[in-house]
């Protein structure tokens, strides 16, 4: 069957799909820089917004959370 492609992830796969550390994947959601679902205490992030996250800091260091610009 053919590879299916997510339209959501956990923050698990998320740091796997990007190379982002799984620490700072969730102090960027916490920071509300990535937006995410909630289901329970799982936290899903839409594949959209995170490309769209990746594309608008490019060049940005993510550890330096005040420049991070968030995804509305």
């Amino acid at each position: 069957s053919p590879m299916v492609e997510k339209i959501a992830m956990t923050i698990e796969e998320a740091a796997e799909y990007t190379g982002i550390g799984r620490n700072t994947l969730r102090l960027l959601v916490s920071e509300r820089k990535i937006p995410v679902l909630l289901i329970g205490r799982k936290h899903i992030i839409r594949t959209d917004a995170l490309t769209e996250f990746l594309k608008i800091n490019q060049g940005v260091d993510l550890l330096d959370i005040d420049s991070v610009k968030s995804v509305i």
